[in-house]
């Protein structure tokens, strides 16, 4: 049977934690409790004992032993009789009067017990966390309600506007066929979606629908519409600048707002109003989905906090003895996190305001967006990583035996099977141990309870698991090491090389089909998430920037070897060179060294175009000292490409200055502001207040491993090993690549556990959505 410490530590909202009652805490008091009614001897030896509450306790054989029973028998008769006035060894009261909300609770002893010190300390502990559980429930309903009653008047905004340009389209309809001139319906036309700009929308009395009576908001519980004196004046539609249109929209009507003072209204027509519409209108059904969210995640914390009152009374009664349980618990069944129902009626509330505007009525759709059901794990996707993984470890066994058998590897061998084959495996290589870095990632984060679904705003229900993580890098490798031992039999056998060369690019073919491939099949929707983010990375900074998106783009800053080797596959399928062998042809191509510039600079321009946009978005000078970073390292590996191909003392003085500061720089970078450590002040010594893992000197070797790892380029510069062949290079270079990967998977964990932790000194375990309508509240 599992304690209910550990399973009320399995079901809580991380983001709440320190919210809930701290049940361990408690049950330190209960046990101070069993211990001062024992005999000096007796605490010692429970002291080293496990607790054994529930096992009825053992008399010595002897001629007493049936008297006993029956004073047994008796006592309990005459406890059972006197239990109401056993309930009353306490009274629980409300400091601030019973009519109060600011409800503080406080209970007294009427009971004389024997260890009344420590009963005492029990109790004002108690209490402590009742009032606290409280509070937080105050805040958080109230949050939860304004949050409610602001989605009320969007939406009724939303249905009126809705209204109003359906009624002008019918007008405009009818005036069309009235008339039957192309001419006079085309100026009404202009004249009547005027009124109706891109800025907002702005109705006075002397309107039509004001005469019909139809200018009023229903109101979204299915009350009658009412006349309103002139709606919303000044009303804004703020839609997001998330994509390149909406981006260079919002720069320019900036800059149009700066240039004139009273900027002219421009109306684009009903096409362009009721595109912000349906923008609005997903805005607002994201609003509720996470309103209705954050409400079932405040019913759990209430049952939870309710069971756990429950059980630690219990102990305290099966403990002393005693029957305290029925009097604090009809307290705390009177306190507000208990007895309010608001919650409950605004869930109920939200459903059927989804299901009637967002669902067509349909209450199983609506469902489908209110409820998400969680991915569960499949003991199918356990026994096909398994599979293939030991497909994988039998195929590159049967691989090393015959490479080693055709001497393929051996020194002085001419580079003919490198220059086509290790470009190209190399990338699965190199996506597989990342694939396989981010599954460890995984597993991390799930087994000490941070919530990544949730930082990176992942759907419940498709969210990857660490199980399924590690399915597709075994499967990868699996295709991958298949099709080298294809390759390397069918270059023995003396095939064409024509023929055995394309292989590679067959493979590399198949995994692109692979990842755009429509059908729902192998993690669709975790394929079509990997494109849109490398979509707004791509295009940055005309995408907003979510979590991510600036997460992966700092994958890509560790992939630089991954996307060289794409250059060369790219080069070297796109020039033949597979059917000439004629492998130089890339290496003395001038827009191919060029090239390898902007591939290297590529993923760090990306993550400060990021951090330049995350600035303008904000307002935070953080964001442009962290473009700063990026900015360095773009110099450094400009400097290390450089060396590369002019090895000068002048090159190579230039590469250790530029990399020395861009390391510096992504040491403090790494430690305090993505890590949030080396805090002087901190009581953990050089760390922070906060730690998720129990033992301090984890944090210590993974700095030392960070700074480790970030010092390999002086290996790739100075080759203090010094590889004597192209094919001793080529190997070193893969293992330095490795490392780099290996660091950025040890950072991820690191990195995503400060952000946790942020999230949990801010309560914040709900997302935020921004609302579309401005100056709705300013009716005159």
């Amino acid at each position: 049977m599992v304690k209910f410490s550990k399973e009320l530590e399995a079901q809580l909202i991380p983001e709440w934690k320190d919210a809930f009652v701290n049940y361990c805490q408690l049950k330190k008091y209960v046990k101070k409790v069993r211990l001062s009614k024992k005999p000096i001897s007796d605490q010692i030896h429970l002291l080293h004992l496990h607790d054994q509450e529930d096992d009825p306790p053992q008399y010595g054989f002897s001629i007493f032993d049936p008297v006993r029973y029956v004073f047994k028998k008796l006592s309990a008769k005459f406890q059972s009789s006197s239990t109401d006035q056993r309930e009353m060894i306490i009274q629980v009261r409300n400091k601030n009067g019973e009519g109060d909300e600011e409800s503080v609770y406080q209970t007294e002893l009427l009971h004389l017990f024997s260890e009344e010190d420590e009963v005492k300390e029990f109790f004002e502990r108690l209490d402590e966390e009742l009032n606290k559980v409280n509070q937080f429930y105050k805040i958080k309903e109230k949050e939860f309600l304004e949050r409610g009653e602001a989605l009320n008047k969007q939406l009724e905004t939303l249905l009126d506007l809705k209204q109003i340009l359906s009624e002008r389209r019918r007008k405009n309809h009818l005036l069309r066929l009235e008339t039957g001139s192309l001419a006079r319906s085309n100026s009404s036309s202009v004249r009547s979606a005027s009124d109706y700009s891109e800025s907002g929308t702005e109705m006075d009395e002397t309107s039509p629908t004001n005469e019909d009576g139809k200018n009023g908001v229903n109101s979204f519980t299915g009350g009658t519409r009412t006349k309103t004196k002139k709606t919303r004046s000044g009303l804004r539609i703020d839609i997001p600048a998330t994509n390149p249109t909406r981006t260079i929209s919002a720069v320019t009507s900036k800059l149009w707002e700066d240039l004139v003072n009273n900027p002219k209204k421009e109306g684009h027509g009903d096409s362009v109003n009721r595109k912000k519409i349906q923008c609005a209108e997903k805005m607002i059904r994201g609003a509720f989905v996470e309103l209705y969210r954050g409400l079932g995640l405040l019913k759990t914390y209430t049952s939870l906090n309710m069971v756990a009152f429950v059980k630690i009374l219990k102990k305290f009664d099966k403990v002393a003895n005693e029957r305290a349980s029925s009097s604090y618990l009809r307290a705390v069944k009177r306190s507000h996190f208990i007895s309010s129902d608001k919650v409950v009626r605004l869930g109920d509330e939200v459903e059927s305001i989804f299901t009637k505007h967002f669902a067509n009525d349909d209450r199983k759709k609506a469902m489908k967006f209110l409820r998400p059901r969680e991915n569960k794990a499949s003991h199918m996707i356990t026994f096909l990583a398994g599979l293939f993984t030991g497909s994988f470890v039998a195929l590159f066994s049967v691989y090393a035996i015959l490479a080693h058998m055709s001497n393929i590897f051996k020194s002085g061998t001419e580079p003919g099977y490198l220059e086509t084959v290790y470009p190209v495996f190399s990338m699965f290589a190199f996506l597989s141990l990342h694939l396989f870095m981010y599954g460890c990632n995984i597993f991390m984060w799930s087994s000490t309870r941070i919530n990544y679904s949730f930082i990176f705003e992942f759907s419940p229900s498709t969210t990857l698991k660490y199980r399924d993580a590690f399915l597709m890098c075994a499967s990868f490798m699996s295709a991958v090491v298949g099709a080298m031992v294809i390759h390397l039999i069918l270059r023995s056998s003396h095939f064409a090389p024509t023929h055995v060369d394309a292989i590679p690019g067959v493979l590399l073919l198949c995994f692109i089909a692979l990842l755009i491939c429509p059908f729902n099949i192998f993690y669709r929707s975790t394929r079509y998430c990997f494109i849109r983010v490398i979509r707004n990375i791509a295009f940055s900074p005309f995408y907003k920037v979510l979590m991510v998106d600036f997460f992966m783009a700092d994958q890509l800053c560790s992939q630089i070897p991954l996307l060289r080797h794409m250059e060369t596959t790219a080069c070297y399928f796109l020039a033949k060179s597979f059917k000439t062998h004629q492998y130089e042809i890339c290496n003395q191509s001038k827009l191919y060294r060029e090239l390898a510039y902007v591939i290297s600079f590529a993923p760090y321009y990306w993550r400060a175009m990021q951090c330049a946009r995350r600035w303008f978005d904000e307002g935070d000078v953080a964001h442009l000292a962290n473009l700063g970073k990026y900015v360095s390292a773009m110099v450094a590996a400009g400097a290390r490409l450089t060396f590369a191909r002019q090895h000068d003392n002048l090159w190579m003085f230039m590469v250790v200055l530029t990399s020395s500061i861009a390391t510096v720089y992504q040491l403090y970078w790494d430690f305090v502001k993505d890590w949030g450590i080396l805090n002087r002040n901190s009581k953990n010594r050089w760390l922070r207040d906060d730690l998720i893992l129990k033992s301090k000197n984890i944090y210590y070797i993974s700095i030392f491993i960070n700074v480790l790892l970030r010092l390999v380029w002086i290996e790739s510069v100075t080759r203090i090993s010094s590889p004597t062949g192209f094919m001793e290079s080529q190997v070193l270079d893969f293992f330095l690549a490795s490392l780099e990967i290996i660091r950025r998977g040890h950072w991820n964990y690191y990195r995503l556990e400060n952000e946790h932790l942020n999230n949990v000194g801010k309560f914040r375990a709900v997302k935020s959505v921004p609302l579309p309508f401005r100056g709705i509240d300013s009716d005159d």
